[in-house]
């Protein structure tokens, strides 16, 4: 469980960070030159439309809610290993106490 949510945390690093330059390059690709798709990263790509006039309709990832949802899973981390800390302090005042008396 640790790993997924390591591994989805990650991701997330990853989609607020990544570059649009290629989802642009899709765009403006031409139908003879599709084989250059597969070199393209297009991670942050979530729809692509192309209409028969030859315009484009390009939408990415909202980079501000993943953000805003890394920051949020972030502290809730944080949060959960400083009450791990004052718990296992916590038993460790308890062994203390039972060893002295």
């Amino acid at each position: 469980m640790k790993n997924e949510r390591a591994r989805l945390l990650r991701q997330m690093e990853k989609l607020a960070q990544c570059k649009v330059n290629d989802a642009v390059k899709l765009a403006f690709l031409e139908s003879g030159h599709l084989e250059q798709m597969d070199g393209l990263d297009l991670t942050p790509l979530t729809e692509f439309k192309r209409s028969d006039k030859g315009g484009c309709e390009v939408k990415l990832v909202d980079r501000v809610a993943v953000l805003k949802l890394l920051v949020e899973l972030s502290a809730g981390q944080e949060e959960q290993r400083a009450a791990e800390f004052f718990r296992a302090w916590e038993g460790k005042a308890e062994e203390r106490e039972q060893e002295g008396t």
